[in-house]
């Protein structure tokens, strides 16, 4: 492709806004055309968004503009569809959505969104106009358990995770207070966390028959980003048959790796990257899973889709490295 993405971002002061742009401002295909922010409008980008002083000279603008080829809307959940009911922008304007709102195969007014799990539906994203973006905890565990489910021997499991404060948004809460949240961890949502449902979705689009028995308990830890999972289920597959299973599914992927070697956070903090690591104890396989909420887990997978979408090197603005010391 020989001209550059024109891009539009809107809601971007908050985080996933925030990552957004800190990914396109270096992206060698790309020119943005707007930041939306209605709470900012007028201020400089990066009067906010600190770290992007001397990479970025824009300011927020209170309206979208329609010259966008793509528009990332870096909303709350809800805010999405309301965005695009009122915004009348053109249908040749692709959208990439990092709500919750279109997730579970809804359409808004024309448009139609594919689930954007580039693992998954690679094909299919690129040639998609409008994506709804998975959500930080759904691609984590999604992606520790497709490669079961894609042979049809996904069983009833049960699955931990952790996530940074981070991934409870930018606007002050109790539980993202500093002097809550340092030195301590709480379970939330137990058993009932909103992305379970794009999950059954996602796993059943390759075993229909899978019962939707992820019995999943988020925690809230004491770091800004990143998440941990750990799944566990019953299985007959020996170690080695289950590394060759993973293995095989996650080849050709640009982002996912399996490791034979115990994962940790900080791999994956700050990169794009989710990695696997697979136990098995008995007649049980764990499978841990690690990324980053804020980039594979949300603006790194947006911008991922938008290089499949576009034609470009799915890996361009991508190239992270982990600071693990």
């Amino acid at each position: 492709m020989g001209s550059k993405v024109k891009v539009g971002i809107v809601g971007g002061a908050g985080y996933t806004g925030g990552e957004t742009l800190r990914l396109l401002v270096n992206h060698p295909q790309v020119e943005i055309a707007f930041v939306q922010s209605r709470s900012q409008a007028g201020k400089n980008v990066s009067d906010l968004h600190r770290d992007l002083l001397g990479d970025c000279d824009l300011t927020f603008s209170d309206t979208h503009q329609h010259d966008a080829d793509v528009v990332f809307l870096c909303l709350g959940h809800g805010e999405s569809k309301v965005f695009l009911a009122g915004a009348n922008i053109p249908l040749s304007t692709k959208i990439i959505d990092l709500s919750q709102d279109f997730r579970l195969s809804e359409p808004s007014g024309e448009r139609d969104f594919v689930y954007g799990l580039p693992e998954l539906q690679r094909e299919k994203i690129k040639q998609a106009d409008n994506i709804a973006n998975p959500g930080c905890f759904a691609t984590t565990i999604e992606l520790g358990l497709l490669p079961l489910a894609s042979k049809g021997i996904l069983g009833e499991v049960h699955t931990t995770g952790i996530t940074g404060s981070t991934g409870a948004g930018q606007k002050l809460q109790e539980t993202s207070h500093f002097s809550w949240r340092t030195n301590n961890v709480s379970a939330y949502k137990t058993l009932t966390h909103q992305h379970l449902k794009e999950i059954n979705q996602t796993l059943k689009s390759l075993q229909p028959e899978f019962k939707g028995s992820i019995h999943f308990v988020p925690w809230r830890g004491a770091f800004s980003r990143g998440i941990y999972v750990s799944s566990v289920m019953k299985s007959s597959l020996l170690l080695d048959e289950a590394y060759g299973l993973f293995t095989s599914f996650y080849k050709n992927t640009a982002f996912t790796h399996v490791s034979e070697t115990m994962i940790d956070l900080k791999q994956v903090v700050n990169t794009n990257k989710c990695l696997v690591h697979l136990e098995k104890v008995d007649d049980h396989l764990i499978i841990h899973t690690a990324t980053d909420n804020l980039l594979k887990g949300a603006s790194g997978q947006a911008v991922q889709n938008m290089n499949l979408m576009f034609g470009l090197d799915e890996t361009a603005g991508l190239k992270l490295k982990a600071n693990i010391h």
